[in-house]
């Protein structure tokens, strides 16, 4: 695949490396004669030094520097079909499906950790003898240790590659770049949809005064010479995800699923970008971003924060049901918000790819995201038909009859088991994923890409909640809207692995997984916007809460959902002109009766919506209490905890 090679001679190992003396010669690849030719010698001094140190360390067999072109994507993808780790599927248009083993499915949140100087700027301290739920810490110092016995020699017998890549638009005031090296093709095939990637973001790293974040991911599985590899080479045993905040670094071992192995995502788009964000006075979230043009041509942008799995890509490709009004997706998962010089919040995408989860999306939940992976899509652990096509839970109707199924495990003709058992073994793992680029969905922002980002006018919170939370409700004032985002629930989902799916777990902001620093400090950075907006004449959007998950006592959701959801965006932005359709309740400004455009929708009872049952937001009281004093005692910024103390107070009322 990569001819032309260079020899370098690694000098001296390190402490805790292995002895000089048996160490090969590392080869130092160059791309083939239809690319730019991109070297470790050619790159910035900074970039050549992060990579000769760890080809150093990690004994590749050859480092390769990645241009970012499509017939370098093509030769590895071949690779990768050779290999065995993607079969190409026929029925579509340059779309490839992988399987990884059922070790290394998920996002690992027991062995991923923020790594800073100081344990309180990492995490909050959590009662005696009570678990951390709000992430997990441990000294640099003792972490490096850790590592200097998993890293050294780790890509022995494999390529390193070096990915230049940009997350946000390249040359954007509110981007940031990063170097990745890994030693699996399929992530480099991945980080290519899901960032800006290539030659572009070196030149760009050429300007005075540009960094960039250190990334260093392996599988975890060297090879001796003469080796067979496995089809799916990861250590699930060792598997370590780690951030370093003050070095601006990331390092994942073990792992090669997506959540744990594209260091763009969640480790450096979340984690690392949050405390950057912290003291730059931007904001980092885990939000989708929507534009809505209403039937009079009126366009405003939204961001929604809801944990993974419940329902960001589909509300960011939203069909309304509404006549006249017209959504475009600006991004489905992440958002980077900044205020501009006139005080308005702005927010891009810094992701380049959609990473979606795959069960339950159809041409009836989100008919956009159908059409956009038709075309150049990588699928993670879906099921197989016997047409060339994928399957999973959600596609019962839209799969021929009589077509076979292979299930991501392999087991062929999954269709012909007993509902029983297809409910015990689903074809498609629950977090199975389409990785696919955002510039193929059909609706897109026109202004996707602005470097400036788009103007901001709400910010919607929101979970999984089968009872207590009613449909929407807005917050009474920003404190009142930190609290509201402090004290999210949701079910959790298939996206954690160790997490048990349905518990209702605190998960506040969306970001219990991702915070880069304490959950105390980003209160507190939250909190701060009022007086930067008092000061400064921020102009703050305005703060909502919904839930699209409420049931009946028989399980059944109210809310039908999906396209539906429009109409109760058009009441938030009603509200957002500051139209007179809301009333009281404890829990915030929910719609008066008959302000939701109900016109032309099934029955559906709005009643048992909105109901509020004293007894529930009494438990709700007391839940998020228990919640602050386990996970944060004597660390509650005051302003939040008198939020709590009104609310209590609301619903003592009732």
């Amino acid at each position: 695949m990569f001819a032309r090679v260079i020899r370098l001679l690694r000098a001296p190992l390190g402490v805790g490396q292995l002895p000089a003396a048996k160490a090969a010669a590392v080869t130092i690849a160059r791309s083939r004669r239809f690319t730019s030719g991109l070297t470790v010698e050619g790159l910035n001094p900074a970039v050549r030094k992060f990579v000769e140190e760890n080809a150093k360390l990690l004994r590749p067999e050859q480092v390769y520097v990645c241009d970012g072109s499509q017939e370098e994507n093509q030769s590895l993808l071949s690779k990768l079909q050779q290999d065995g780790r993607l079969t190409k599927l026929s029925k579509y248009e340059n779309c490839y499906i992988a399987r990884t083993t059922p070790e290394d499915t998920a996002r690992v949140e027991k062995q991923t950790f923020v790594c800073s100087d100081k344990k309180e700027d990492a995490v909050p301290t959590p009662r005696e003898g009570v678990e951390s739920k709000l992430g997990n810490w441990k000294s640099p110092a003792e972490m490096d240790k850790e590592l200097d016995a998993k890293f050294p020699g780790c890509m022995q017998g494999r390529t390193m590659f070096v990915i230049p890549f940009s997350m946000g638009p390249i040359g954007s005031p509110l981007s940031k770049m990063g170097i990745q090296l890994t030693d699996s093709e399929y992530v480099v095939a991945s980080m290519r949809i899901m960032t800006r990637m290539g030659k572009r973001v070196l030149d760009e790293l050429e300007k005075p005064g540009k960094d960039f974040v250190r990334c260093v991911h392996s599988v975890g599985y060297p090879l001796k010479p003469g080796q067979e590899d496995v089809p799916w080479p990861c250590n699930p045993k060792k598997i370590a995800v780690v951030q370093f905040p003050q070095r601006n670094e990331i390092k994942s071992y073990g792992s090669g699923y997506g959540g744990n192995s594209l260091l763009g995502k969640k480790c450096f788009a979340l984690r690392i970008a949050s405390t950057l964000a912290q003291k730059e006075g931007w904001l980092a979230e885990h939000m989708l971003i929507l534009g809505l043009t209403n039937p009079r041509g009126q366009k405003r942008y939204i961001a929604a924060a809801f944990p993974s799995a419940c329902g960001k890509t589909n509300l960011a490709m939203l069909e309304p049901t509404i006549p006249g009004w017209k959504v475009e997706c600006v991004g489905d998962d992440i958002a980077w918000m900044k205020f501009d010089k006139d005080g308005r919040l702005r927010a891009i995408n810094p992701e380049n790819g959609f990473f979606g989860v795959a069960p339950g999306t159809n041409y009836k939940s989100n008919p956009r995201a159908m059409d956009t992976i038709q075309t150049n899509t990588i699928f993670t652990n879906v099921a197989l038909t016997g047409d060339g096509g994928v399957y999973w839970d959600g596609l019962e109707d839209e799969v021929p009859e009589g077509v076979s199924i292979t299930t991501w495990k392999g087991q062929e003709n999954w269709q012909e088991l007993s509902k029983q058992d297809k409910k015990a073994n689903p074809a498609a793992h629950p977090n199975s994923r389409f990785c696919t680029p955002i510039s193929q969905c059909p609706i897109i922002d026109p202004r996707w890409e602005d470097p400036e980002g788009v103007p901001i006018d709400a910010i919607l919170f929101g979970g999984r909640r089968p009872k207590t939370i009613p449909l929407v409700y807005e917050a009474f004032d920003w404190d009142h809207s930190v609290f509201v985002g402090a004290s999210m629930r949701s079910e959790a989902t298939a996206a954690a692995s160790d997490v048990k799916k349905g518990e209702l777990l605190n998960d506040p902001f969306a970001m219990r997984p991702f915070f880069g620093y304490s959950f105390v400090q980003y209160m507190k950075h939250w909190l701060g916007l009022k007086e930067r907006g008092e000061s400064d004449g921020l102009k703050l959007p305005k703060i909502f809460h919904v839930n699209w998950f409420r049931k009946t006592p028989e399980g059944k959701f109210i809310w039908p959902g999906f396209g539906e959801n429009i109409r109760v965006l058009d009441w938030i932005l009603r509200r957002c002109d500051g139209e007179d359709v809301a009333q009281l309740s404890p829990l915030g400004l929910v719609p008066k009766p008959g302000t939701i455009n109900t016109e032309g929708l099934a029955p559906v009872d709005m009643d048992t919506l909105f109901e509020l049952p004293k007894a529930e937001l009494e438990q709700e009281v007391k839940d998020i209490e228990r919640y602050f004093d386990e996970q944060l005692p004597g660390q509650l910024p005051p302003r939040i905890a008198k939020q709590l103390d009104d609310f209590r107070e609301r619903v003592a009322k009732m």
